[in-house]
């Protein structure tokens, strides 16, 4: 195995800086969300696919800690959390968190948003990784 130092720094692909940059995003857009947007009540709004599969990914957390666990394995949870990431980053590509015009939706993206970065900082935090606040 040759370690790269460029690499490791990079922040596409499964790298460190790639999850911390992302985690970093979000609490970007946290706080700029007006207080009442982003703790405002959720409900009657239907989900779209993308906001579904980021939920069913966040429900993986759990299992992929577990399995960790049981295999002594951390990558499993390193993996996760870039797959997490990477969930992430495409449902932000392709719907505005921030500049939704509808309030129920964009109180739940911002509540999608801030579940993951908790996972997120979870994640890493396990591996004893740290995800700065900005970047």
């Amino acid at each position: 195995m040759l370690f790269n130092p460029e690499e490791s720094i990079d922040f596409n692909g499964n790298t460190g800086p790639f999850i911390q940059y992302t985690y970093a995003r979000i609490r970007s857009i946290l706080r700029k969300a007006p207080l009442a947007s982003s703790e405002g009540a959720v409900g009657g709004s239907s989900l779209s696919d993308k906001e579904i599969e980021l939920i069913q990914k966040m429900n993986e957390f759990g299992a992929a800690v577990e399995q960790a666990g049981k295999d002594y394995s951390p990558s499993g949870i390193a993996n996760y959390c870039y797959e997490l990431t990477k969930v992430f980053n495409q449902f932000y590509h392709d719907y505005s968190i921030l500049n939704e015009p509808d309030a129920d939706k964009r109180a739940v993206r911002l509540m999608l948003a801030r579940n993951v970065a908790k996972i997120i900082k979870s994640g890493m935090s396990l591996l004893g990784i740290e995800v700065p606040e900005r970047m």
